[in-house]
């Protein structure tokens, strides 16, 4: 019998197979893909982005590495065919890490008849254009929570001061722990469709799918995983003149949560939407029901952000941690050791990995504005195999072992042994790079959203009298 859990028009807005697949852990491996995926283009590059700085080294590893710009131009210059298409959120401009002087007036790189650079304003106030996809040929494409820009890159040690998290300017940043799904054959063909519409919503020029559609393409470096697997796109978009909204992103994630048994892993920048408690706390209430375990971001960018953002993330985990009534949910941030004493790591990932069958990751948070108020895109595969199953438990288990400093095949051992991912964790949670645990699992206080949160990080655009709705 076919499984119906991806329901096109409801949770998602297209399924296909997976032909190969990789899940790129931190920018390092993120960008080292690109690097060659881009030395190999032959007819497009399209890059849809949050934000993106030509300035940005891919390999800053290597002595004299190239800028992403640079890369670029020379490419187009070697092959006579290749078009280079970069659309960005016209306010990342004023808001996003990149330099904006390149955005709004361009750079050297960028002065070539076959190099598009665009600002996507098609939003309404407040929105952003939040995607991070990238398509080569048609036929290789990456999609997840990494932008090429500023801050991004880092190695899976995430040392507390390694040299090389270096920004363009010479100013330094913390660790970033980050994630992108590397994907060719027709899933590849599927995202390229998605930001050939994305472009020309925004700019109104058709992209033809190309030559290079449907060819074999893969960088080699990189294992093959999740062959096989149905893989289902999901969006969301505010209404936007004649463009309808979308809320797929949104029923995916209560249809994957609603689903579990056994496990949920997630990992999340941000870690407020009260959909998300709602159908987490029912599976907590449960007389049985899935261990809970949340990774997410100690770290906040501004002071809106703790204001609203990491507040409203404590006031969640407390909401959660007075259902636990089994002793099921665990609320984490990661951590490194430092010269003083340890330092946090930014988690920047959207990833939610459910009864290692179900595994999603893209651009949404789980936030209110992740709703229907950004545009985002997200990728889900879901394993039909054992083999396929293999494959997401690994992806879980190796990411659980980078965040405790282990082998993956020691946290594997461990949990055979448990049969607990929590016990797991906390056996294995011994090292001066470790999980800390939320003080709001503990502590007391609020637990219901703080005032201000649906002007400061609303679930839709700003409409006449929505002011008299707040409540």
């Amino acid at each position: 019998m076919k499984d119906l859990f991806f329901r096109p028009g409801r949770n998602c807005q297209a399924v296909t197979k997976v032909d190969k697949g990789a899940l790129l852990v931190d920018g390092c491996d993120y960008f080292k893909a690109l690097a060659k995926a881009i030395s190999r283009a032959r007819h497009s590059i399209l890059i849809i982005a949050w934000d993106f700085d030509g300035h940005v080294r891919l390999q800053p590893d290597q002595e004299n590495a190239p800028t992403i710009g640079e890369l670029l131009r020379q490419r187009v210059e070697e092959v006579p065919d290749l078009e280079v298409r970069i659309l960005v959120w016209s306010v990342a401009v004023v808001h996003a890490p990149s330099s904006p002087a390149e955005l709004l007036i361009g750079d050297s790189w960028q002065h070539h008849p076959r190099i598009h650079l665009r600002l996507d304003t098609t939003h309404p106030i407040y929105a952003s254009h939040h995607q991070k996809i990238v398509s080569v040929d048609s036929s290789l494409a990456f999609v997840g929570g990494m932008d090429v820009t500023v801050d991004r890159w880092d190695t899976r040690k995430h040392s507390a001061h390694d040299p090389r998290r270096i920004c363009p300017d010479g100013s330094k940043y913390a660790p970033v722990h980050d994630l992108q799904l590397m994907l060719n054959g027709d899933a590849a063909a599927l995202l390229s469709k998605v930001a050939r519409m994305r472009w020309y919503e925004a700019t109104a020029e058709v992209i033809a799918e190309g030559p290079g559609a449907g060819a074999t393409f893969w960088i080699s470096d990189y294992p093959a995983a999740f062959q096989g697997c149905d893989i289902a796109l999901s969006r969301s978009c505010p209404r936007w003149g004649s463009r309808a909204p979308a809320r797929e992103s949104y029923h995916l994630t209560i249809d994957l949560l609603r689903s579990a048994r056994q496990t949920i892993f997630i990992e999340s920048q941000y870690f407020t939407a009260p959909f998300v408690g709602d159908v987490l706390e029912g599976l907590l209430q449960a007389d049985e029901g899935p261990e809970i375990v949340v990774i997410a971001s100690m770290s906040v960018h501004s002071r809106l952000e703790r204001w609203i953002l990491g507040e409203n993330r404590d006031r969640l985990i407390r909401r959660l941690a007075a259902c636990d009534r089994f002793g099921r949910l665990q609320v984490y941030y990661p951590v490194v050791p430092s010269d003083d004493g340890e330092a946090p790591i930014l988690i920047h990932s959207k990833m939610i990995i459910v009864d290692d069958r179900f595994l999603r990751t893209g651009s949404s948070n789980l936030n209110n504005r992740s709703v229907g108020l950004d545009s985002e895109l997200d990728a889900t595969l879901m394993a039909s195999q054992p083999s396929q199953s293999r494959d997401i438990r690994l992806a879980r288990h190796s990411l659980l072992a980078e965040h405790l400093d282990t082998t993956v095949e020691h946290f594997a051992d461990c949990e055979r042994q448990t049969g607990s991912m929590i016990e797991t964790i906390e056996r294995l949670n011994t090292k001066s790079r470790r999980l800390r645990t939320f003080p709001a699992m503990t502590d007391r206080g609020p637990r219901r959203p703080v005032f201000g949160t649906r002007l400061f990080d609303p679930m839709a655009p700003f409409e006449p009298g929505w002011l008299l709705k707040m409540r």
